[in-house]
């Protein structure tokens, strides 16, 4: 079985992919491509749309977690990414639509808002990646790319101070969630690979981690992906933050 991600260094769904892919023993080699450029990229090589994590595995162009995740149950069966039994399912994909697209595009946002006010974090998430130019100087000439990828994802004022407000009770619904059972257990579902990556690269702001790590929503996190590049210094405004220090920080 020959399998290639294509993904972006720091990318959260990317890290979903990879994840998956491990989870489920599939070797696998991994392309970097720039914010923005990965565009045009992605069509150079024959898949039909322009977003990572896009793989292509034994000649056939998937593309999105969901996606991905569901091409991989087709192939070794163990350990299954979703559940057999329909009502277990349901909850698990409802949980996976939510870390898709609720909690994902939110934290993209701000962390494009924060990369867009300091671009000097750009090298730590950067870590591992081969771009096939020197790191040094795909950071030199970034400026543009971080604008566009800030345009791109909507990374507004407006928008980022609305997803730092729903911040609490997306946390705590994640909670809930671990409380019953859809995710959290010991074999990682989809859900766990949508919801967990993006809880890690929002911890690597350190105006959001302490919001986040000693929840269960955080420990899930830590468990499922030990490991995430990156780390941003405090840049969001206070007042901004006062919703998330206002609220509790554990279930």
């Amino acid at each position: 079985m020959k399998a290639r991600l294509y993904v972006i260094p720091g990318s959260h769904p990317s890290m979903a992919a990879r994840l998956m892919l491990e989870a489920k023993g599939i070797p696998y080699k991994r392309t970097d491509l720039m914010p923005v450029i990965s565009k045009a990229a992605l069509r150079a090589v024959g898949f039909p749309g322009i977003t990572v994590p896009a793989l292509k595995i034994d000649g056939k162009r998937v593309q999105g977690t969901g996606e991905i995740a569901r091409e991989l149950d087709r192939l070794p069966p163990e350990p299954p990414l979703l559940p057999s039994d329909p009502e277990q399912r349901a909850a698990v994909e409802e949980a996976e639509r939510f870390g898709d697209e609720e909690l994902q595009r939110m934290v993209r946002a701000i962390l494009w808002w924060a990369l867009r006010k300091d671009k000097a974090p750009l090298r730590s998430y950067s870590e591992g990646a081969k771009l096939g130019i020197p790191i040094g100087l795909a950071l030199k000439t970034a400026g543009p790319i971080v604008a566009a990828s800030a345009h791109f994802n909507e990374a507004t004022d407006e928008n980022v101070r609305r997803g730092l407000a729903a911040l609490p009770s997306m946390l705590q619904r994640i909670d809930d969630w671990i409380a019953a059972g859809v995710i959290g257990n010991e074999q990682p579902n989809v859900a766990d690979y949508q919801i967990a990556p993006s809880l890690r690269l929002a911890m690597t702001l350190d105006d959001l981690r302490p919001a986040i790590e000693s929840r269960p929503a955080g420990e899930l996190a830590k468990r499922v992906v030990p490991d995430y590049p990156g780390k941003a210094p405090p840049i969001l405004p206070p007042a901004w933050l006062q919703p998330l220090r206002s609220a509790p920080t554990a279930a």
